[in-house]
């Protein structure tokens, strides 16, 4: 006997599309199951002014199908020389939702970031003033920080300092992936969230490694030993409203994944509702999936969730999701979760 549930229509409050013909591939991924979106400015050259995210986003609407009625919510990429009037702008008119903080060669396409927090601090204020939120990657970028302590570091040294000087600025510490920043979010009092992704929640760095390199199982940040992904399942699963779900889906087409110096980024945009949905039942929280999906993030934002429902139906048979979608710039492999799913949308 099938098992159903149904939910609010979830959104993703972190997603990579990037342009031109992978954009047009890869938005139906997203669009199919997801009311709305985070969408990062990380393209060459970066979403950095009002113009250039309205252009992007004129970009994706004309990339939508026929009669979706998804919608994109821009970010600009902040850099040393972002200007606070231009974001004040951009933010009053709605065309923008957050700005993202990169720390300058943190993750994919992060050479304009920021390189040092002062620098940018006149348009943190600006922020904090008129409420727009902040979206950060948390990770520090000396080469002398390993790499699976930057997060962490991250946390003494930047955000935690940014955060006293700043107790207003709204912040969303994307893509968690350790216990510390968990704990951390739990213990703030206001004005700090995260989201979290599908593959964090279910791989840890014994899957990149074991056995082999594994690209597609690697991206930024990296994932951590398993004491972290546990962590992470229990702030997912935990109904805490500061915890929603940001995919950080990340296409790069298979040569650019499995080359001598391959691209971080992993690509759950097709399945994520089915792996959500296999998580949160294995840990007993399926009534907690709409909140983290569908509920926490709209209200951080202060928005009002989707109108509309999704569906889940738990059938007998696996699901049977494509090994990785076509584009013309070359296929895109789509996260596999190491075992089968049973849940699927309807």
């Amino acid at each position: 006997m099938s098992q159903t549930i149904t939910i609010t229509r979830p959104d993703d409050w972190h997603l990579h599309l990037r342009d031109d013909e992978m954009l047009r591939a890869v938005l139906p991924e997203t669009a199919r199951h997801f009311g709305r979106a985070i969408i990062m400015p990380n393209l060459v050259p970066p979403v950095v002014t009002a113009n250039d995210a309205a252009a992007y986003r004129a970009r994706i609407m004309d990339a939508l199908p026929i009669g979706d009625d998804f919608q994109p919510l821009m970010t600009l990429y902040l850099t040393d020389k972002t200007n606070a009037v231009d974001v004040a702008a951009a933010y009053a008119e709605g065309l923008i939702t957050a700005v993202k903080l990169y720390p300058a060669g943190a993750t994919t396409n992060s050479d304009s970031g920021v390189t040092d927090i002062k620098h940018v601090m006149p348009v943190l204020e600006e922020m904090a003033a008129i409420g727009c939120p902040l979206c950060i990657h948390g990770e520090v970028t000396g080469a002398d920080i390993d790499i699976f302590d930057r997060e962490s570091v991250f946390i003494d040294t930047v955000l935690d300092p940014l955060r006293r000087a700043l107790p207003e600025l709204k912040i969303i510490s994307e893509h968690i992936t350790t216990k510390t920043a968990a704990d951390y979010v739990m213990a703030a009092d206001k004005n700090l969230a995260a989201t979290i992704t599908t593959h964090h929640l279910i791989i840890n760095r014994n899957h990149i490694l074991v056995g082999g390199i594994k690209p597609h199982y690697y991206c930024l940040p990296i994932a951590k030993r398993e004491h972290h992904r546990i962590a992470l399942r229990k702030a997912a699963t935990s109904g805490d409203a500061r915890f929603f779900l940001g995919t950080d889906s990340a296409p790069h087409t298979d040569p650019n994944k499995e080359s001598a110096c391959g691209c971080a980024g992993v690509f759950s945009a097709t399945n994520t509702m089915s792996c959500l949905a296999h998580v949160f039942e294995e840990d007993g929280a399926l009534d907690k999936l709409e909140g983290f999906a569908s509920l926490n993030g709209p209200a951080y934002y202060g928005l009002q969730p989707n109108r509309a429902k999704l569906m889940l139906v738990k059938s007998s048979t696996p699901v049977e999701y494509p090994v990785s979608i076509e584009t013309r710039d070359g296929p895109v492999t789509v996260f596999d979760p190491g075992y089968p799913l049973f849940w699927r949308v309807v």
